[in-house]
């Protein structure tokens, strides 16, 4: 791996761990290291890096859930050395234990309710966030027939929105005897359902969860069919704009796309 790709001396003498021995962690794109107690991935320092690490310094843990604190660099800031730094916490992402990861996001949901839109979400202009927008009929559509099926199926979604986090199942760390771990906030203004219904999304088209039982879970969510047909808008456009989407991705998730299409139609008719 390139030696830019880890975090330099410098970087980790900004944080106050020079002689620490460093390892790359799973996940976090490959960009994740744990330098001894604390753990440093790239940082463009920017207004969200500040927000989150403000937030997350003070909120209150639950026995529903936990989340690193950042870790200040010595001179003060957030960020130092193109890194950011946060604790580490024990714990590995499970993306089978879809239930664990939906009761951890809606304890850690719970408990960022009563924040105010963030500013920094407007100038968004990356995949994710212009995705984001395209599931909520914020942006133009990508000409592409599984995209244009599902927001044929649009109907209006009655849930009202708040800071959530959009990528739960693969940043939620499951550790014995210790509350869930919340990881690599991804933070949208958007329906809760919605940030469980990309779990589903995601645990259905790439970790085996079965037709029946996202079926269950969709009878659980009072707007859960809605949530879905935009969870996968979202994920299939992000693909579509970082020029991934192919036959392949189509294959891997047409049942998904038939599930959700079902269940929007079955609760039109209901």
């Amino acid at each position: 791996m390139p030696a830019s790709d880890r975090p330099t001396e410098l970087a980790l003498a900004a944080f106050g761990a020079p002689d620490a021995a460093i390892e790359l962690l799973p996940g976090g794109r490959g960009r994740t290291w744990r330098a001894g107690a604390i753990v440093l991935r790239p940082s463009e320092a920017d207004a969200e890096v500040s927000w989150k690490a403000e937030v997350l310094s003070t909120l209150a843990h639950t026995e529903g859930f936990r989340a690193p604190r950042p870790v200040r660099a010595l001179a003060g800031s957030w960020a130092a050395q193109g890194w950011e730094a946060w604790e580490w916490l024990p714990g590995a992402a499970d993306e089978s234990r879809v239930r664990g990861v939906l009761q951890a996001g809606g304890a850690f949901h719970r408990a960022v309710a009563a924040l105010p839109r963030p500013g920094f979400l407007d100038a968004a202009t990356d995949a994710w966030s212009r995705a984001d927008r395209i599931a909520w009929q914020e942006d133009e559509v990508p000409a592409r027939a599984t995209l244009r099926r599902l927001v044929e199926a649009f109907a209006p979604v009655s849930a009202p929105s708040q800071i959530v986090h959009g990528d739960l199942l693969g940043n939620v760390l499951f550790a014995d005897r210790l509350p869930p771990t919340i990881i690599d906030w991804a933070p949208y203004w958007r329906p809760v359902e919605y940030a469980s219904a990309i779990v589903l999304a995601d645990a259905a088209c790439w970790h085996g969860l079965s037709p029946a039982r996202l079926e269950q879970f969709l009878a659980e969510m009072p707007n859960g069919p809605q949530c879905l047909i935009r969870a996968l808008v979202f994920r299939i456009a992000t693909f579509e704009l970082l020029g991934m989407w192919d036959e392949a991705m189509e294959r891997r998730y047409a049942a998904t796309v038939a599930v959700a299409l079902r269940a929007a139609a079955g609760a039109a008719a209901g």
